[in-house]
């Protein structure tokens, strides 16, 4: 069993306080973002789905589920964060990272199915947006890193629950399964735990170069291209008959989230 050392912040550094206030602004912009978009651009169908991520763990942080609500609520808010600043233009002008670019590129194409939107989301968000979200938050805290692993599964949960239902969700039904077997073979070509898993493993790299600056920021632009590629895999065009497409957004008013059997894991990559 490994044990989760307690959450000591270092000499002479605050302990990290609770910012539900950060997590309240970054809902507030995924809202408000909802309601700019058109339902069937690329980047609602993801935002529709991360809305939901975001809004559970609002609700487990209330409920007390998270070993270090102020930590948690943080990593949350700088997770969601990373992800406004790459398609809301919150980034300070910069380009967006290149794992983001292809889904921002390609948002408008008729020919995408709204499962490898949400899946090409998932994948740049958790493979590129979650260890850095991580490192970031132990660092702002004074910090290890093997402290938030327990609340890092946490978040995980809460993405294993969203990504079983997305899938049901978009899908093609019973019917149209077998016209649409590219789509069942790409959405089951990746893995979010496999993802969640290399997040976890990135972070801990980045954790150990993050006082050596450019093997630091050589790490960072390697991962953004390994992310990419596998989202340009998850966005290519599929030969698939208009009675198998689908929808391209998940259905107006979709039942919430339901609370996972065991304990999941957060994370996704292509596997063999």
């Amino acid at each position: 069993m490994t044990v989760t050392p307690a959450m000591t912040p270092r000499p002479g550094r605050p302990a990290p306080s609770a910012r539900p206030a950060d997590l309240r602004g970054v809902l507030d912009r995924m809202r408000a973002l909802a309601a700019a978009l058109p339902p069937d651009d690329g980047v609602a169908v993801f935002n529709g789905v991360y809305l939901a991520v975001t809004e559970e763990i609002e609700r487990r942080l209330t409920a007390g589920e998270f070993a270090v609500p102020e930590t948690a609520a943080a990593l949350a808010a700088r997770f969601a964060g990373r992800y406004l600043a790459a398609v809301g233009g919150g980034s300070g002008g910069r380009r967006p990272p290149d794992c983001w670019r292809t889904l921002l590129h390609r948002r408008a194409d008729r020919r995408l199915h709204a499962l490898q939107f949400a899946l090409a989301g998932v994948n740049a968000h958790v493979g590129h947006d979650l260890p850095l979200a991580v490192v970031g938050t132990a660092r702002a805290a004074g910090t290890e890193l093997a402290c938030l692993r327990t609340d890092f599964d946490r978040v995980g949960e809460v993405l294993a629950v969203i990504e079983t239902r997305v899938r049901e969700q978009l899908m093609p039904g019973p019917d149209a399964l077998e016209a649409a077997e590219p789509l069942t073979h790409l959405a089951g070509a990746w893995s979010l735990a496999r993802a969640r898993d290399g997040a976890w493993a990135t972070a801990r790299l980045l954790w150990l170069l993050r006082r050596h600056g450019d093997a630091y920021r050589e790490s960072v632009e390697l991962l953004d291209a390994t992310v990419a590629l596998t989202g340009r895999l998850l966005l290519a065009p599929l030969p698939l008959p208009r009675a198998a497409a689908g929808p391209r957004r998940p259905a107006a008013g979709a039942p919430g989230p339901r609370a996972p059997q065991s304990s999941g894991s957060v994370t996704g990559a292509m596997s063999s």
